[in-house]
């Protein structure tokens, strides 16, 4: 699947969604029970598509019933029950991964959707089906398990042995007895009356139909829009992880691959895609004399259920041949006109064509489909043959000239089709190496934009985008490691796996490997490894082995150990290591990072420490590979000299996953260094000396002013990125919202503002002389949010001004619009510095938009507002007027996170607080507590607070609320002793 997205809301703005978000799936997840489970019987529909009506009536049917109900009948007649684990025997039903007694070979696979253009559904939609698979025996049994989940079970046979040689004729039946449903863990269970025989083959026929919805997007899921003025519909399938079981009975293990012919049946005004070319068409009529297509399609290679692809729709194309293979991106017919998918298709061919020649293997398929969709929750998916993308990671529009969208489409895309090798052609054993197929994805993403854009900063962009954020939440005693040895998961465990470290970590893990290897024998190692396993399944010991077979296959890189036991050291165990080298003894040291270290706090034990490469500058030049194998090694050549100019910086390129710490001269030489010529140092290591000493800072490694000391040559600074970076460390949002930092406050402007005019001068001329500029200046449309919101919360007059005449020259004339970078933060200052007339003008701009995206900026820039009775009548208009009621930012929130609304929220709650809740519930009393309370540092605010609340929350909230403010208090008790040696350090040094 896509990388999990970056970008996000602040808390209180996901609050709002996640919770509105969450009510609806349980909703829907319990309508999907009582409306597959709850009921007692459903009579199978006539005339079911699929291999032939005479044998559709031959099948014994079977009914869901939640007791055995006998009726007559020429033909064996079953029930169907659905049997929870304490009404049942223990048995294989109760395990978590299927018994190895079958083995799928081949499904031939029909669905029909009840989907019309002239009767588009209100939230849900019947579909029915049939699918036979092959399946090979391996052990006798009379119990056959398969995965299957909010299907009712029509019919089911059991046909065979099959005869070898003979076109898989059949010689006999096995009957079936009785079919139930274990569905806490997700399968379906027939009982026969005699067991399959080891090594005989055998074609199981079932017969199924269920429910599709609008609003769950795992399984078939619709998607309702409108395109051309007119409401339309489509459906589409999610089947990663393990959402197979919820279209068709299936083996729905990434292992158990097979191959696959599939069959759509659908009306004649939509087009019919999967994962393989459409093979024919022929007409079908129903009961009803309505007439339908259907539509095959040609047989699969042998891959997952999990990458089974159908999507029916109304929609154009645009398509392109490369190296004789079709490329067809689909999107609304509007998208198709506007033009807004070409970017998407001339990135498509070239990238595929860089992979090809990269592994030497061909992609697979003699097609490549892509579709955007209005909405898709997983924003993009690698089925093989069909890509699957939400709208807004795939369509570029005129208006995303000046936003980051034209690089974001392009990682996307390249993420995906990375996925062809990794992950499709080549598949993990199991969900418990999904690095495997996520991480080098993620990885080679970069490596095809940089191929594409050599003049990007590879190494910049790699930190921005995957490392920051991974080393941000990465830590020692964190229980997740990037490989784990578990192998039996929960199905919401498995979805647990997609986050940041599966992604972001494995795609570091992959970075450092080729870092101390070299290119040509990285791309050697994976040449081999997916040759190898192409149409099958590897695990991560697999992908070692073809790695130290390069290595043994050559002599100029050598290693310490071997590559499983160098990178098992990282895979296997959570967190990362932090490097002290000290440069007068050359002595240097490994410990694991912890948050908030605790004095002399250690955990490794001798399994615990890391083998690590360390690739590293010595005065600007880059030096040998050493490698720190053991706790502590002593490595000469690094110690430094009383010279001003011998300097070392340890991690070249920040290729390895660790941070670096150095004794106090260690760090006073590369102090010296930066203020005498800060070029000398590279800005991907201008940057991580920045991001590594205010993390260590903050976690209890070094003190806060050894971090401070490295921003005092920032005057000097003209590198955007390195800007954001110590702006996040040091502005951070704590300290902006909080107005008792008084203290610190004007010491850090005085101390920022000295420093500011070069990176400000040369960004604020490019927005005022020529923005588009930016539009190919990537890492400045991820940081000028950032840059420009501290200068004018510093007080800049220039930022303010500009800020002024942006906002001035759109309310005047729309068409004028706010560079999108600053947009966000030219609204707000443009609320904060006006009056109600402006206010009112983005009131009514909000009301006149039907974008959510925009509205929830509009919403933003109105709480900027200083004025408490403007706040106040904004909170009035959020609970009781149609322009706020129909949206679910939760405006009481957003409010209360400003610094005057903080005390305005807090008075409103005292006469609306059931408004309040009625409108946005109850957990979001339980949030403006939070916020309101976030700054305070003593019991005695504890108590006032909770006291103010306390008619407004049930007992058990309260007693959790307490807990969560004595965090929120002993954070801000450490914050003020954090900011005091701050402001103490900028005194001595404004």
């Amino acid at each position: 699947m896509g990388p999990p997205s970056n970008s996000g809301f602040y808390v209180s703005r996901a609050v709002a969604l996640l919770l509105a978000g969450l009510v609806a799936a349980l909703l829907l997840a319990l309508a999907v029970l009582a409306a597959l489970y709850g009921h007692c019987e459903r009579v199978p529909p006539s005339g079911l598509p699929g291999l032939g009506d005479s044998e559709a009536e031959s099948s014994p049917p079977l009914r869901q019933k939640p007791t055995r109900t006998p009726k007559p009948s020429s033909a064996r007649e079953l029930a169907v029950t659905t049997t929870p684990s304490d009404w049942r025997p223990p048995g294989p039903w109760d395990q978590l991964r299927l018994p190895p007694w079958l083995v799928p070979l081949h499904y031939d696979l029909e669905l029909w959707p009840q989907l019309r253009p002239d009767h588009l559904p209100a939230g849900s939609l019947l579909f029915t089906g049939r699918v036979n698979i092959t399946v090979r025996c391996t052990v006798a049994t009379s119990r056959l398990l398969l995965h299957s989940l909010f299907q009712d079970c029509e019919r089911a046979e059991v046909r065979g042995p099959l005869s070898p040689g003979t076109g898989n004729a059949t010689v006999g039946r096995v009957p079936v007895d009785d079919v139930w449903f274990a569905v806490d863990t997700e399968y379906m269970v027939l009982e026969l009356s005699e067991p399959l025989k080891p090594g005989s083959s055998y074609e199981l026929q079932l017969s199924f139909s269920g429910l599709v919805y609008e609003d769950l997007k795992e399984g078939l899921f619709l998607n309702v829009y409108t395109d051309q003025g007119e409401r339309r519909a489509l459906l589409a399938s999610q089947l990663e992880p393990t959402f197979a079981r919820y279209v068709f009975p299936c083996f729905d293990e990434p292992a158990l691959k097979a191959t696959f012919n599939i069959t759509i049946i659908h009306h004649p005004s939509y087009v019919a895609l999967s994962n393989m070319p459409k093979l024919g068409q022929s007409v079908k009529e129903d009961v009803n004399g309505s007439k339908w297509t259907v539509t095959t399609f040609s047989t699969t290679p042998h891959m997952p259920t999990y990458l089974v692809a159908f999507v029916i729709c109304d929609y154009d194309h645009v398509n392109r041949t490369e190296r004789g293979k079709e490329i067809r991106i689909w999107a609304r017919k509007d998208a198709i006109a506007n033009g807004s998918i070409d970017f998407a298709l001339n990135i498509t061919g070239p990238t595929f064509s860089f992979l090809e020649d990269l592994f030497n293997i061909s992609y697979s398929l003699p097609k490549a489909d892509i579709i955007a969709l209005p909405s898709f929750d997983n924003h993009a998916m690698e089925n093989w043959g069909l890509m699957i993308f939400d709208e807004s990671v795939l369509l570029l529009e005129p208006k995303d000239q000046l936003t980051e969208k034209k690089i974001l489409i392009s990682y996307i895309v390249s993420h995906e089709i990375g996925h062809q090798w990794f992950g499709n052609l080549v598949t993990m054993n199991w969900w418990n190496n999904i690095w495997l197929k996520e991480g080098f994805a993620s990885y080679f993403e970069f490596e095809v934009i940089n191929y594409f854009n050599p003049k990007l900063p590879r190494n910049e962009i790699f930190f921005s985008n995957i490392l920051h954020n991974v080393l941000r939440e990465d830590h020692a005693l964190v229980t997740r490691a990037v490989a784990l040895k578990v192998e039996h998961f929960k199905t919401s465990e498995i979805e647990e796996l997609y986050d940041l470290f599966t992604y972001s970590k494995g795609a570091s893990m992959a970075r450092m490997l080729s870092g101390f290897l070299n290119e040509h024998l990285f791309v050697s190692a994976l040449k081999s490894y997916l040759k190898t396993f192409s149409y099958s399944n590897a695990e991560q010991d697999d992908l070692w082995r073809h790695f130290q077979m390069a290595i043994d296959d050559q002599s100029t890189v050598i290693l310490p150990a071997t590559i499983k036991k160098i990178m098992d050291s990282w895979t296997h165990q959570s967190g990362f290591p932090v490097i002290t080298l000290n440069v007068s003894t050359g002595i240097m040291k490994q410990e694991p990072f912890y948050l908030e270290k605790v004095k002399n706090q250690t955990l490794l034990t001798s399994n615990d420490t890391w083998i690590v490469p360390i690739l590293w500058i010595k005065n600007g030049t880059t030096q040998s590979l050493v490698w720190l194998d053991q706790r502590s090694k002593v490595f000469p050549e690094m110690q430094v000299s009383d010279s001003d100019h011998d300097w070392v910086i340890l991690n070249l390129n920040m290729t390895g996953y660790y941070r670096v710490n150095y004794d106090k001269l260690g760090w006073k030489k590369l102090n010296q260094q930066l203020e005498k010529d800060p070029k000398a140092i590279p800005v991907i290591h201008r940057l991580q000396l920045i991001d590594d000493a205010f993390s260590l800072s903050k976690n209890n490694y070094i003190e806060i002013e050894t971090a401070l000391e490295l921003t005092k040559y920032l005057a000097e600074e003209d590198e955007i990125i390195v800007w954001h970076t110590v702006l996040v460390n040091l502005v951070t949002r704590d300290l902006v919202s909080d107005v008792n930092n008084y203290d610190i406050y004007p010491l850090l402007k005085k101390y920022l503002l000295k420093r500011l005019n070069l990176i400000w001068n040369i960004y604020s001329t490019i927005i005022r002389e020529n923005v588009l500029a930016l539009q190919d200046d990537y890492l400045a449309l991820i940081s000028l949010e950032k840059l420009f919101g501290t200068a004018c919360w510093l007080g800049l007059e220039d930022c303010l001004q500009l800020s002024k005449e942006l906002f001035t020259k759109w309310v005047d004339h729309p068409e004028n619009e706010i560079p999108y970078p600053i947009k966000d933060v030219v609204l707000c200052y443009g609320i904060a510095l006006g009056s109600d007339k402006e206010w009112d003008i983005l009131l009514n701009t909000y009301t006149n938009t039907t974008k959510e995206e925009e509205k929830i900026q509009l919403a933003y820039a109105m709480s900027c507002s200083k004025d408490p009775w403007i706040l106040n009548r904004f909170m009035e208009y959020a609970i009781s007027t149609s322009p706020f009621t129909s949206n679910e930012t939760n405006v009481i929130e957003i409010v209360a996170a400003s610094e005057v609304g903080r005390y305005v929220a807090k008075d409103f709650l005292v006469d609306n607080w059931q408004a309040v809740s009625k409108r946005y519930g109850t957990q979001s009393l339980i949030n403006l507590i939070y916020a309101i309370g976030r700054a305070i540092t003593t019991d005695l605010q504890i108590v006032e607070l909770q006291q103010f609340f306390s008619n407004m929350l049930e007992e058990h909230s309260r007693i959790s609320i307490h807990a969560k403010l004595q965090t929120i208090k002993n954070e801000n008790l450490k914050n003020k002793k954090q900011n005091a040696r701050m402001a103490a350090w900028l005194r001595r040094n404004t």
